[in-house]
């Protein structure tokens, strides 16, 4: 069984497709990515998928439950964390834990239990007495999240959870949520931070415009879409020799500077560099330094949008 199963699932307000006849499939245990520009249909998606919107058309299945005819079963099984501020300004840390708990039919004892636990993994130990207006934009951001653990789940949604956050913070966040998806825990994850989705998903679909224009793990879409590595090397040559040396080779450019450049940028760059390294050695050009870059997600991410954008201009 999917953990989220949807089906040509679409939005439309008016005459304008939010969202496009998007299929998406999200196994259990797994952490999937949602990527995608501002306005591009990210918070459209979780907002049906959680059901506080309903599709235009489509179908959609969460946890093997029909969540059109039964969203109410959807909600008591799913966590969510959306973009916008959710908090009581008057409410202490450990109170809007131990309340959100007990919302949620945790016991006392236990709720204080969790309370306790979380605060300590997300760190917030020391402000715990500290009302919620009176705490820094990551700081609010942190409890919103912790505050979504006091209750058992079996689906996690978390729409740009790291606003706010700084870098020791973010990633202390994106290892617990590792550790979770670990022990079983399906989480469904939106960031415009890609280094981020490179970090925690075991897959990704990228959507733009309202579409799905890729979807895989980022090694697949890497390998599938992306110029898998970039070679650099530095020569001990003029600009004009390398350039006459290496004259023909695909993919394979001389830049000026300090002694000429050398940059290869293939899905199988190595290929390439023994061309480059045998024409080097024939006409008696030193290599100084070489330098092996793969790439990113956010290479693969830019790169999808500019083809897409493409073909519509095209």
């Amino acid at each position: 069984m999917k953990c989220i199963s949807a089906a040509a699932l679409s939005k439309a307000y008016g005459d304008t497709r939010a969202v496009d006849r998007i299929d998406l499939n999200v196994e259990p245990g797994q952490a999937f990515g949602f990527l995608g520009s501002n306005g591009a249909g990210k918070s459209t998606t979780i907002k049906m998928l959680t059901t506080l919107i309903r599709p235009t058309s489509g179908s959609l299945n969460i946890l093997g439950v029909d969540a059109l005819r039964e969203p109410l079963r959807v909600r008591r099984r799913i966590g969510v964390v959306l973009q916008q501020p959710s908090y009581e300004p008057t409410l202490s840390v450990e109170r809007s834990l131990t309340k959100y708990g007990m919302m949620w039919g945790v016991p006392g004892d236990e709720s204080r239990r969790r309370a306790e636990r979380l605060m300590r993994d997300f760190g917030l130990a020391d402000l715990r007495k500290k009302r919620n207006e009176d705490l820094s934009i990551g700081q609010r951001r942190r409890v919103q999240v912790a505050r979504e653990f006091m209750h058992d789940m079996d689906l996690l949604f978390l729409d740009e959870p790291t606003v706010g956050l700084d870098p020791a913070a973010r990633r202390e966040l994106l290892d617990y949520l590792k550790e979770k998806a670990a022990s079983g825990l399906t989480i469904f994850y939106t960031t415009h931070i890609l280094s981020e989705a490179d970090y925690l998903c075991d897959n990704i679909a990228i959507i733009q415009k309202g579409r799905i224009l890729a979807s895989d793990t980022p090694a697949a879409l890497k390998k599938r879409l992306g110029r898998q590595k970039t070679i650099t090397l530095r020569t001990n040559a003029d600009d004009q020799t390398v350039a006459t040396a290496l004259a023909g080779i695909p993919d394979c450019v001389v830049q000026t500077g300090m002694g000429a450049s050398i940059t290869i940028e293939s899905a199988k760059p190595e290929h390439i560099l023994m061309e480059v390294l045998s024409r080097l050695r024939k006409n008696g050009i030193k290599m100084r330094e070489i330098s092996a870059e793969a790439a990113t997600l956010e290479d693969i991410f830019l790169e999808t949008i500019r083809d897409a954008s493409g073909s519509e201009t095209g």
